[in-house]
């Protein structure tokens, strides 16, 4: 017999205009903060939307940084404090949305950003989400990932109150985005949906919006691939990534972000790209636990094999390539690490240490 749960308090509002049609509808309290990265709600537009519907006060944080730490989310919460301000409106990427959930908490929250991953005890500040990219799904998770220098890595916190009240997505805010960007946060999407599908906790339910997402990601390959990216495609992308988010709110992520986290902390690689160079030896790992779940995916992906999935990733990732530096004492260090985490307990087979050694020497090295 099947047993699952399957909790999802976003209200999802997807399409063209969707900010502007919002309206009167849009606030979710008296004063607002607005929380977004230096220039990416405004290059979009998405800023100028709400701020044209936008009823009642507001006060603007523009300071959140690329990979947010404690410490910038604190300054954004002691802003929200020091107005008086009952909600958020979050614009921008991953590291807006994310770390204005950490806002959330910590404007309500006597604690230091660092208590957070223990809980808190009253509830977030409501927070309306607008996504400016297409690959974390931040806007439906109950998750926010920070940087955290003590650790040397960047983690995730979640609770049930991260969830944003509402969501709206609208494609039209990431035409401004360039093609690598494009792709980099499109594979980040793209690791979502797989990993939730290939999770140790996928359930029936959490596989509806996988392959779904999947599906719909696979129509904007050609697109992706020329940087031939029409309003259409960008939908189809903001789309996958938004299931994407759906799926890794009930199933989490795998042992691909694990890996990928000390790339971005100690060498600099954009979040997805740093997904996207182990999604083929994930796939490979895989298919030996799921076969029929990895043959699926390239299925859905409209791809031959795992060699043409390589392929893909090496030409999709191959504009605007990072060249690293890493020892092997190094990859043994990250490997060790990533085998401690939820990330890997969530994995399929749980990965050994020398097992992520492996696949980490074989794409970096």
């Amino acid at each position: 017999m099947r047993e699952f749960t399957f909790f999802l308090p976003t209200k999802i509002v997807f399409g063209r205009d969707v900010v502007r049609k919002a309206g009167e509808g849009l606030p979710l309290g008296k004063k607002a903060l607005i929380v977004t990265g230096r220039s990416s709600a405004r290059k979009s537009g998405a800023l100028d939307d709400v701020l044209s519907v936008l009823k009642g006060e507001y006060v603007i944080f523009d300071r959140v940084e690329n990979n947010p730490t404690g410490e910038n989310c604190l300054e954004g919460a002691e802003l929200a404090k020091k107005e008086n301000c009952d909600y958020i409106i979050a614009i921008g990427g991953g590291s807006p949305l994310d770390a204005a959930k950490a806002m959330a908490v910590l404007a309500v929250n006597d604690k230091r950003p660092i208590e957070l991953y223990q809980g808190w005890e009253h509830r977030a500040l409501p927070i309306a989400a607008i996504p400016t990219t297409a690959g974390t799904g931040s806007e439906v998770t109950p998750y926010a990932v920070l940087t955290i220098h003590e650790e040397e890595t960047k983690k995730g916190l979640g609770g049930p109150d991260l969830f944003p009240a509402v969501a709206y997505l609208d494609p039209k805010y990431t035409a401004s985005l360039s093609r690598e960007v494009t792709v980099d946060t499109a594979v980040d999407a793209l690791s979502h949906l797989v990993e939730g599908y290939l999770s140790n906790r996928a359930t029936s339910a959490s596989d509806l919006t996988a392959l779904q997402g999947i599906a719909v990601w696979g129509t904007a390959i050609e697109a992706l691939r020329t940087g031939e990216l029409t309003m259409e495609a960008r939908e189809d992308l903001l789309l996958a990534s938004m299931l994407g988010g759906v799926t890794i709110a009930q199933t989490g992520t795998t042992f691909v972000h694990a890996l990928g986290y000390p790339l971005t902390y100690f060498h600099g690689y954009p979040h997805g790209r740093a997904n996207g160079v182990f999604m083929a030896s994930y796939l490979e790992y895989n298919h030996g636990y799921a076969p029929e779940r990895v043959d699926t995916v390239l299925e859905l992906l409209g791809l031959p094999s795992l060699e043409a999935f390589r392929e893909l990733m090496d030409e999709l990732l191959a504009e605007g390539a990072y060249q690293i530096e890493v020892s092997e004492e190094q990859i043994r260090a990250y490997a060790e690490k990533a085998a401690k985490t939820r990330n890997a307990a969530y994995s399929r087979g749980t990965p050994s240490a020398d097992e992520l050694t492996k696949i980490l020497k074989d794409n970096i090295l």
